[in-house]
């Protein structure tokens, strides 16, 4: 196995274990579809051209994109901005009266 191949197997790990412990659903959305992408490299490595579409057509393709609108139905994205807004407006706040 090459170094490149290796080092795509660890970020592969490294991805797996990021999503179990992310507590932030959009992010691990994105982590969810570089792994993915990244699997469907390993599969043209391999050379199995078919399962590199699939897992690049269906796993960040489709499944990420109903994860984007199921976060989206949910409001999970919304709410996220609204706090991040929520939190720079308390923070420029407190700049100005400190």
């Amino acid at each position: 196995m090459t170094l490149v191949v290796q080092l795509m197997l660890a970020f592969l790990i490294i991805c797996a274990i990021a999503v179990c412990l992310t507590r932030d659903l959009l992010t691990s959305v994105i982590i969810y579809m570089s792994y993915s992408l990244v699997m469907s490299i390993i599969w043209v490595v391999l050379e199995s051209p078919d399962l590199a579409i699939t897992e690049a057509a269906v796993g960040a393709g489709i499944t990420s994109l109903l994860f984007f609108l199921t976060l989206k139905k949910i409001h999970a994205i919304q709410a996220r901005n609204e706090v991040r807004s929520e939190h720079g407006e308390q923070k420029r706040g407190g700049e100005r009266n400190g």
